[in-house]
């Protein structure tokens, strides 16, 4: 069958009531969580694993896009009504969308940042449809030191990309591969790290760690930063629509930011934030206005609001067709495939395509439905900014914890949900990245397994793992991994804050 019979058979799948029903709850949560400062889509989705563990894994998973969707969104409205980005992707929005805001031009910011994740958005859903197929072909020839090169590659993906320094990363991401072997070995029967413990016969719950370190541990960081002050939502004036000349600037900013973004998605490149870093600077230098750069430039936020959510689709394009995760978003809905015994990669879109293409088909729905919410309703999410904080960290504490003893009701697993929670909270405090921890406990066990099977077919031979073309290639990717993040880093962020220094002046 080609690409567009099968995403005519998503589009059948996603349509049905039941899941636009999901899709719907998927968008509405993730453009909540995306106007909440500091309350991500990676934090939602791992509260929300634990919730949904009976529910139909297709339309379980097609909410869990929704809100990763959704959270990219929502995150530019806070950065433009009120100078806060609720998410960090959406930092480079704030610079110029607060200054239009400012100026009484609010409206057409945040028309331009909804169009333009909707075009974004559109395009780079397109691109995951036909590249991901391709990339199925290729990897359907891997055998077990392919995978485990191509595992090593992840490891290395989420120590270097995720947090300011790789050594740090690494760290985390050794504490997750530690927990991952606690239990029964699966090729011997031994027991390992369990201490004498029946319940950890089986193995760490992912799910628990998820809602620990994501939900719990970030809420008690966030929560424990205290009130910053009184925060000044600036007021929408005039027209929310945008003028012909609006539309003229902003179309072509629009195609530049889904080209840069959905490849930086797609990349070990430190998620969505680059993208815009990078876009924002490439506005920058083309624009025929660069005076108003700093000021309220319109290109300064269409640019950099496509390349942020088209990074959303291209995250998708190495879960979906690898199992590599590079976002923390992507690293939770990796850990909710597995909580319903599917493992990302190949063999998914073989033995389970009509879930695969359902998924992406529900992206292209779940962009309209974003359209349509974000505009007329700015006034509801706008309004989600003063509910006093103490409730809503109390609120999200309160679900994590029901949440966990509903899937799984046991006194030991409540206190492991708040054992992890509080090294969450350790990791956050000491700038120790938390999502390599949980990659490290869900692809650990596979390495692993991938690895043993490897050395018994060379007879105990280490040199077999990089005799393999595509092993080899893995492995050098591996290497460049450590490097271009932080490149990109350099650059990217170099302009922005030049730009920053300069607005400050």
């Amino acid at each position: 069958m080609s690409t567009f019979e099968f995403l005519l058979q998503g589009l059948a799948s996603a349509a049905q009531p039941i899941n636009l029903l999901y899709a719907l709850i998927g968008v509405t949560l993730g453009t909540a969580v995306g106007v909440l400062p500091g309350i991500g889509p990676a934090l939602t989705v791992a509260l929300l694993l634990p919730v949904t563990y009976r529910l139909d894994p297709t339309g379980s998973l097609i909410m869990f896009a929704g809100i990763y969707y959704g959270g990219m969104y929502g995150g530019s409205t806070t950065s433009i009504l009120l100078n806060t980005p609720g998410e960090s992707s959406s930092i480079v929005t704030a610079l110029e969308g607060n200054k239009m805001a400012r100026a009484g031009r609010g409206g057409p910011a945040l028309a331009t940042a909804a169009i333009g994740s909707f075009v974004a958005g559109l395009i780079a859903t397109m691109a995951l449809a036909f590249i991901a197929p391709y990339i199925v072909k290729l990897a359907l020839v891997f055998g077990p030191r392919e995978y485990f090169a191509l595992m090593v590659l992840a490891f290395v993906t989420v120590s270097s990309a995720f947090g300011d320094s790789t050594l740090r990363g690494l760290t985390s991401l050794f504490i997750g591969l530690a927990f991952s072997v606690v239990g029964i070995d699966q090729l011997t029967g031994q027991n390992r790290l369990s201490f004498g413990i029946p319940d950890l016969l089986d193995g760490i719950e992912v799910t628990t760690m998820a809602v620990a370190m994501f939900a719990i541990g970030e809420t008690l960081f966030i929560a424990a930063q205290g009130n910053k002050g009184p925060e000044t939502v600036e007021a929408v004036k005039g027209s929310v629509w945008m003028s012909a000349q609006d539309w003229a600037r902003s179309w072509k900013a629009w195609l530049r930011g889904t080209v840069i973004g959905f490849p930086i998605g797609a990349m070990p490149a430190g998620g969505a934030e680059i993208g815009t870093f990078l876009s924002y600077a490439a506005e920058k230098r083309l624009s025929k206005h660069p005076e108003e750069f700093g000021n309220g430039a319109i290109e300064g936020v269409a640019g950099p609001e496509a390349a942020n959510n088209a990074s959303a689709a291209g995250t998708l394009v190495p879960l979906l067709t690898l199992g590599l995760p590079t976002s923390a978003t992507a690293a939770i809905m990796l850990a909710g495939f597995q909580q319903y015994g599917l493992q990302p990669g190949p063999l998914l879109f073989v033995t389970n395509p009509q879930l695969v293409w359902g998924l992406i088909a529900s992206l292209l729905i779940a962009n309209l439905m974003l359209l349509v919410l974000n505009l007329p309703l700015v006034g509801l999410w706008v309004k989600l900014l003063t509910i006093p904080k103490p409730w809503l960290y109390a609120g999200i504490l309160l679900f994590a914890t029901l949440g966990t003893i509903g899937a799984n009701p046991s006194v030991f697993e409540l206190g492991m949900l708040l054992t992890f929670g509080f090294l969450g909270y350790v990791m956050r405090v000491l700038g120790y990245p938390i999502a390599p921890v949980v990659v490290g406990l869900i692809l650990g066990p596979l390495a692993e397994q991938q690895l043993r099977r490897a050395l018994a077919i060379s007879q105990g031979d280490v040199t077999t793992l990089v005799q393999s073309p595509i092993a080899a290639v893995l492995l050098i990717l591996a290497a460049l991994a450590f490097i271009i993040p932080l490149i990109l880093r350099i650059r990217g962020r170099g302009e922005v804050l030049s730009q920053m220094a300069a607005s400050e002046d």
